[in-house]
């Protein structure tokens, strides 16, 4: 993820070819809902489809916030970055890729692609960091089997 950070300083910085490792991917549409007057999508909605990969990855690793949060752990975001490449627009139909980039006991770094389904052409890429807090919202460490086994997904990226 390093080389998405300081992209003020970079004229273009795409995700490198190790950021594509032991990703899911979905289909999405743009909705009416979510466009401006024009029929483009709002940059808002970048965030929406962040969350939506990142829930759907969890799930599809068998890792589902429906089981952290049962056990009173919470992950919360406390930065996000997305860098818009090319508009989305009404009714388009676009991929979402997701990945876990980065995993220790506090923390946990989600990196994102939204790519046009046919080309698979880049329109946006960015990445969350979530930091571990309890049901007090004290930030504290996941208990060792939950680790393990995000872990275990982290270590199919290498």
């Amino acid at each position: 993820m390093k080389s998405f950070r300081n992209s003020a300083n970079s004229q273009d910085k795409t995700p490198s070819k190790t950021s594509l490792k032991n990703f899911i991917e979905l289909e999405e549409r743009v909705r009416y809902s979510e466009t401006d007057q024009m029929g483009v999508a709002h940059n808002k909605n970048y965030f929406e489809w962040f969350e939506i990969g990142r829930t759907e990855y969890c799930r599809q690793r068998n890792i589902p916030y429906k089981e952290i949060e049962a056990q009173g752990y919470y992950f919360v975001v406390v930065e996000a970055f997305c860098r818009y490449k090319k508009p989305l627009r009404y009714d388009e139909v676009f991929l979402i890729r997701v990945h876990l980039e980065e995993l220790t006991p506090k923390k946990a770094v989600f990196a994102y692609e939204l790519l046009t389904k046919d080309e698979k052409k880049l329109i946006a890429f960015g990445y969350t960091v979530h930091i571990v807090t309890n049901s007090r919202a004290e930030v504290t460490i996941l208990p060792e089997d939950l680790l393990n086994k995000m872990r275990e997904q982290k270590a199919l990226i290498k």
